[in-house]
């Protein structure tokens, strides 16, 4: 498998993502997507909104505010408790994310232990800073909050943020949506957009990063409603690798499972594994293939805040298993928070057992980023050409590839026919039109662009109108009527 640090380089060279204000010297933590790269990303938005959004009943969208009040964060709880365990170098006064320079030194995972039980860690195992050799300080908890000044006099005027995460916007958005839009319990609020975190140390290229995107869905539930209607056998018959919380305190492996077993045996309730479900489905759906995927269950001194049981889909990235993927239960948390704070009810009366009450919360939440870079590693395959050369080959699934047709005349002597078919695809298909270069360069540019179909106009195209279709995964090709050009691609990308 590539190494991230040489991926990061292919994706830059492919016109995917480069690092941003590279002319300055660039900001860790910080990457701007390019022509290739915010066509993928996009398509991967568009795709998770028609899924969850535009193509269920149940769910409506919002956007937003990126900055938001200091009430809202105080409420929230990010204020007192969102942060990172930071330890300083007594020496180069460098400063290190704690659980991430044991991990590193000790391939030790410690997520969620308190900061003296990382002490004691970096203390027994005589841990120094990489980066001069010198001793490090007690660690210190560092707010991953990032303020903004609003107004003209930073002494006077109102304190605010860069939201944190995406979802308190839609949880301080409930009640107009409740009010406004005529949703019934139980519901979902959408939303996709930025959010940001001031991380110690951002690494692994687009994994861990100061600026994100997220797609997340807060689902209301009545607090009593325990079975769900949504669940069918497709959900149920499901089957993946699984880490539960008592193999990882046992030290043992993570085991194959069927999403009934789980529920069986009370690991999560039937919501929590219908959102389970329907989110993993949609990474395999797009093409991430089920071996580099697990289910991993939060052990209890791991659990965030708000969350009384959190579930993760992870990737097996060339650096471990981590995440891209996580499923929060918040309960009655975060609307009760806000509830007392604002002053305003956050109930919701329901017509059916005319009661009103506070809704449970599930929460899917997407990395935009980190599913971007699970599908562009997933894949990421090599081949031997034709004189054994080995060459890059991107197997993005067709219906988030950059672009899913290229249009190739075999000589510019056939531009001209090449340029009709182009014309008569381009509002179909999202298509790119290449002229230089011999006809195996350019499959191969197309291979590694992610285009899972070329069409080559040739000399007999002239004759009997024809052209030829070369599969992206296979190399093959076959023959088709210029008449019936579109209704074969519709029919081979979907």
């Amino acid at each position: 498998m590539i190494s991230i640090e040489d991926f990061a380089i292919f994706a830059k060279k492919k016109a995917f993502v480069y690092p941003s204000t590279e002319i300055y010297g660039g900001m860790a933590g910080f990457f701007d997507y390019g022509p290739l790269g915010v066509e993928l990303k996009n398509n991967i938005k568009n795709n998770w909104w028609h899924s969850f959004v535009k193509n269920r009943e149940d769910t409506v969208g919002i956007d937003g505010s990126i900055i938001s009040s200091q009430k809202v964060w105080e409420a929230s709880g990010h204020m007192n408790s969102f942060f990172d365990m930071l330890s300083e170098c007594e020496k180069c006064k460098k400063n290190h994310r704690a659980d991430h320079l044991i991990e590193d030194s000790l391939k030790l995972s410690v997520e969620g232990l308190e900061s003296d039980a990382l002490d004691k860690i970096i203390v027994d195992n005589k841990l120094k800073c990489p980066n001069c050799e010198g001793n490090l300080n007690k660690i210190k908890k560092f707010n991953l909050m990032f303020p903004v000044s609003l107004g003209a006099d930073e002494k006077t005027g109102q304190k605010a943020f860069l939201r944190g995460e995406t979802a308190q916007l839609i949880f301080v958005a409930y009640k107009s949506v409740v009010d406004t839009a005529r949703v019934k319990i139980p519901f979902g609020i959408a939303q996709i957009g930025k959010a940001f975190r001031n991380e110690i140390s951002p690494r692994n290229f687009l994994f861990r990063t100061r600026e994100f995107g997220q797609m997340e869905i807060e689902y209301f539930v009545h607090p009593e409603e325990k079975k769900c209607s949504l669940l069918d056998k497709s959900h149920l018959d499901l089957e993946f690798l699984f880490f539960s919380k008592e193999n990882q305190e046992k030290n043992k492996e993570q085991t194959k499972v069927k999403l009934k077993d789980i529920i069986k045996n009370k690991i999560l309730g039937e919501w929590h594994a219908y959102w389970l479900a329907e989110s993993y489905l949609w990474y395999v759906n797009l093409g991430i293939r089920s071996e580099n995927l697990r289910i991993r269950e939060h052990t209890s001194d791991e659990l965030s805040f708000y969350s009384t049981g959190t579930f993760d889909i992870d990737y097996n990235f060339p650096f471990g298993w981590k995440e891209i993927y996580g499923n929060a239960n918040r309960g009655q948390y975060d609307l009760t928070q806000h509830q007392k704070h604002s002053g305003k009810s956050m109930e919701i009366f329901d017509e059916e057992t005319r009661t009103r009450f506070i809704p449970r919360v599930i929460e899917p939440s997407f990395g935009v980023d980190r599913a971007f870079l699970s599908f562009l590693y997933d894949a990421y395959s090599t081949r031997k050409d034709e004189k054994g050369k080995e060459v890059v080959v991107l197997k993005l699934h067709p219906k988030i590839a950059p672009m899913q047709i290229a249009v190739f005349p075999l000589v510019n002597k056939l531009q001209d026919k090449a340029r009709v078919v182009f014309s008569e695809i381009k509002s179909c298909f999202t298509t790119t039109y290449d002229k230089s270069g011999s006809i195996g360069r350019r499959y191969a540019r197309a291979d590694e662009q992610g285009i899972p179909y070329c069409i080559t106009i040739d000399f007999d195209s002239l004759e009997d109108h024809s052209v030829t279709i070369r599969e992206r995964d296979s190399a093959k090709q076959h023959r088709v009527k210029i008449s019936e050009l579109k209704n074969e691609l519709f029919k081979l990308i979907n």
